[in-house]
């Protein structure tokens, strides 16, 4: 079969779209040696030329124009599937004859519209429809997925498989050897918690500051560190903690490396993820296997990740991940519990495990 990939988001700053897509595909091609893969991308990416079965085409073009050409091309190549694994455009756009295999991450733009940036909402709406309708199989990243799918449209169940995410195998406990000479450089605080993910509305920042500023009256010693790029409305965030006078005491990071985000988790008294909605979570899963009790929302696929290896919170209630918070600085017996719990349930997911499972879709529809 000859088998086209749109690998466009792994490319450069990558956020939970582009992890998925780098891992999956990485991992895909390194179970399947026979099949012919080709890799759409608008600048060539970094990992993927050593595989003797693939060829990156890099397709020089902007926005809808992008989608267009590489469909024509797909169509030109006679490809046989295929995978869509950020976006509905191609999907949309490509005829039938295509066999469509659809990642389904979230359905935010469906379900929680206003926490989400206006212009991915228009053009998920605009395509999801008509590229689901398409689709010849559908991946979906959790359950929870799946079962929003099923709530929200009509497709046939047997065509869903999950298709978990995971967490790089970089993310591990490290050694002291590692950890303080990387603590001294950049000046981390001694005492902080952790958060990880994109400045906007559905990651619920703005609550966790709240929070924050209840744990810091009691225990003034400790910080929080965001990481995370400034996303759709990020301003709301920085005046919040403003608003709270924790300017000394919150810390945006930025996006950071890979190499120095494990460090941030091993050093951390905790990992806290409110977010109001997720299709997955990989936060979380990279912070248990790096060995940080977490403490995450009981919402949408969240509880799905953390299982019971974490302290799961209403994230709609500062009051309640205060508490969480407090009782992890006043109990090391329960971090220490979290962090073996949280080895254990880290195991249950896996890239190479998820990648047979996509190939397995593959072979059915080759079938």
């Amino acid at each position: 079969m000859k088998i086209a990939i749109d690998i466009r988001a792994s490319s450069g700053e990558k956020v939970g779209k582009g992890w998925f897509t780098f891992h999956i595909v990485q991992n895909l091609l390194k179970l399947d040696k026979e099949n012919e893969y080709i890799l759409y991308t608008k600048e060539l990416v970094p990992g993927f030329e050593y595989f003797k079965n693939a060829q990156q085409k890099a397709i020089d073009s902007g926005s809808i124009f992008w989608h267009r050409k590489v469909a024509k091309d797909i169509v030109k190549e006679e490809c046989d599937i295929f995978f869509a694994p950020t976006s509905y455009i191609i999907p949309a756009l490509l005829p039938k004859s295509v066999k469509t295999v659809l990642t389904v991450m979230d359905l935010v733009a469906f379900l929680y519209s206003q926490n989400h940036n206006k212009k991915a909402v228009f053009i998920e709406k605009l395509f999801f429809r008509r590229a689901l309708k398409k689709a010849a199989y559908v991946a979906a990243i959790s359950q929870n997925t799946k079962n929003d799918i099923l709530s929200l449209f009509e497709y046939d169940e047997n065509k869903i498989d999950i298709v978990y995410c995971s967490a790089g195998d970089e993310f591990k406990p490290l050694n002291k050897s590692f950890l303080e000479p990387f603590a001294k450089k950049t000046k981390l605080p001694k005492e902080y918690f952790l958060a990880v993910g994109t400045l906007e509305p559905r990651k619920n920042y703005t609550t966790l500051i709240e929070a924050f500023a209840q744990v810091h009256q009691k225990y003034p010693q400790y910080h929080l560190i965001i990481v995370g790029g400034k996303g759709w409305q990020y301003e709301k965030i920085f005046q919040s903690i403003r608003d709270h006078y924790l300017t000394k005491f919150v810390h945006n990071l930025g996006y950071v490396s890979s190499s120095s985000l494990v460090r941030l988790y091993n050093l951390a008294k905790a990992f806290v993820f409110p977010s109001y909605y997720e299709g997955f979570g990989i936060p979380p899963l990279e912070a248990m296997k790096s060995g940080c009790p977490v403490i995450a929302s009981h919402s949408s696929s969240i509880p799905e990740v953390v299982g019971d290896a974490g302290l799961l919170i209403h994230p709609e209630s500062s009051v309640e991940i205060a508490a969480a918070m407090i009782k992890l600085i006043k109990n090391p017996d329960l971090c220490e519990n979290l962090r073996s719990e949280g080895f254990l349930q880290s195991k249950k997911f896996s890239w190479a495990v998820s990648a047979k499972r996509l190939l397995d879709i593959f072979a059915k529809l080759e079938g």
